[in-house]
């Protein structure tokens, strides 16, 4: 069976993982709505209605109403990959909202969090 992309999978199934991730370590849903608000512009409402659409997890940050002109001071590393280095942007923002969220579940402020 071959192995889907994460540009692929559905938004609600990746979001809904890390929702999760947050909640595991005591912050919300809308903690994590905050951070994706901050990086790619979507009201929460938009997330709602993007998460009960059928829309890949690409398209969501493809289609992002605007992204955040603070975006590349989401630094470090996730997943062993230095964002600086990645060179699609779409990826490159992905990465960042799970960064966010790996911060979020970490305990760190949200005022840190969203580079205030």
């Amino acid at each position: 069976m071959p192995r889907t992309s994460v540009f692929d999978m559905k938004l609600s199934k990746v979001y809904a993982a890390l929702v999760q991730k947050a909640e595991r370590k005591g912050r919300t849903a809308e903690e994590v709505d905050q951070c994706t608000s901050w990086l790619l512009g979507y009201t929460a409402d938009q997330i709602r209605a993007a998460m009960e659409s059928d829309m890949p997890y690409g398209d969501f940050f493809r289609n992002a109403p605007q992204v955040n002109p603070n975006a590349s001071k989401v630094t470090g590393t996730i997943c062993h990959v230095k964002i600086a280095e990645i060179e699609d942007p779409v990826m490159q923002n992905m990465r960042r909202l799970d960064k966010m969220v790996d911060e979020l579940a970490h305990g760190k402020p949200m005022e840190k969090i969203l580079r205030s």
